[in-house]
């Protein structure tokens, strides 16, 4: 089969690469039907996640169909179509009863496209394919589902519930890329007076005010922290999303919120943040942290079945599993090419590529 196979920092290659056969009485083999690419494999890229090593097949978001399964496996057969987890679910840890599957003890968690090979190749294996994939609804497309995989549960549960949003709360989003997006998309079902959004791309700024943004700042033109105060009597927001993982970013995210107020991070930080617990210890501040758990797929996919959400907003840019090259550069390159998310999908003809080097890859 072909893969994206990663070769350390900056270098990558489509090419030829062992079809994967079940291995544990849990697993799935699943062909690939749509996958997409994260802003976390733009880190592995940079060589920020050191443990992702030379010849290990990228990507951790796919729908696919099932190919075979493993004699353990009892809700998912051969035929099935299915979303894959993001994350892997034991299902028996400590962890996992508690549904904190990102925590995994039993070898799981993020794993896929991390730690195991992933989702960006015609066929991957799934452990724990009982817990760890999802049943495509009726009538809901490949394209709209595969942002379940990950964007939708992670910004949802690690930025909405984790700053606990509720009625008429002032959010201000530090970045709006895709997970910055899906944060405005679902903080929306928690009725926030104002949503925020700071970027320094006004392409971003404004696909941000159709995903929810009642007001967007330019902060490589403007001062956030100025504007935000404005908006709220000197206050500050009730709730700042961090959803790039830079330390400016990090650092701005705290600048912003009121006391008493709530930051959640979601930005995955390659470099120290220099918190600053001078300014902030008199201030009743609450900072959370946190790895995509995906307890919330199953109440998502409900929503999104129902009309209630609406993700295909999300996807810009479309190739064919062979163009994945031509896609990194693209997503790599989004302040100038305007991609939120790329889609992939099997069939189809792109130019091939050899090993190549990401250039200007970012989240």
């Amino acid at each position: 089969m072909k893969a994206l196979i990663y070769h350390g920092p900056g270098r990558m290659a489509w090419e030829d690469a062992p079809k994967p056969e079940v291995s544990a009485a849990t697993d799935a083999i699943i062909r690939v039907d749509a996958t997409t690419i994260c802003g976390t494999d733009l880190h592995i890229m940079k060589g920020d996640l050191p443990a992702t090593t030379d010849g290990r097949i990228l990507g951790h978001e796919a729908v696919g169909t099932v190919e075979s399964v493993g004699a353990a496996v009892k809700n998912v057969k051969p035929g099935d179509r299915v979303l894959i987890s993001c994350v892997s679910a034991c299902g028996a840890c400590r962890y996992c009863r508690e549904g904190r599957y990102g925590q995994c003890l039993g070898g799981g968690g993020w794993i896929l496209g991390y730690m195991i090979d992933g989702t960006q190749a015609e066929f991957v294996r799934v452990p724990f394919a009982d817990t760890s994939t999802y049943p495509v609804p009726a009538g809901v497309s490949d394209e709209d589902l595969l942002m379940l995989a990950d964007i939708l549960p992670t910004s949802y549960e690690v930025g909405v519930l984790n700053g606990r949003i509720g009625p008429g709360d002032v959010v201000a989003i530090v970045g709006a890329g895709p997970i910055g997006l899906s944060a405005m998309l679902t903080a929306r079902l928690f009725s926030p007076s104002h949503i925020i959004a700071i970027d320094l791309a006004d392409v971003r700024l404004e696909a941000a005010k159709g995903f929810g943004a009642d007001v967007v700042i330019n902060s490589g033109r403007d001062d956030a922290l100025a504007a935000v105060r404005k908006l709220t009597d000197d206050l500050g927001c009730d709730v700042a999303i961090e959803a790039v993982g830079l330390p400016a970013t990090f650092e701005l995210a705290t600048s912003l919120v009121r006391p008493g107020g709530r930051i959640a991070n979601v930005g995955v930080h390659g470099k120290p943040a220099t918190l600053h617990l001078e300014t902030l210890w008199t201030r009743d501040v609450t900072i959370t942290t946190g790895l995509v758990d995906t307890f919330s797929t199953p109440t998502l996919i409900r929503l999104l079945a129902s009309g209630q959400l609406r993700t295909n907003q999300l996807v810009t840019q479309r190739f064919a599993l062979d163009g994945m090259l031509a896609a990194y550069d693209t997503f790599g390159r989004a302040s100038e090419t305007g991609a939120l998310k790329v889609v992939l999908t099997s069939g189809g003809a792109s130019p091939n590529g050899k090993v190549a080097a990401l250039a200007g890859a970012r989240a």
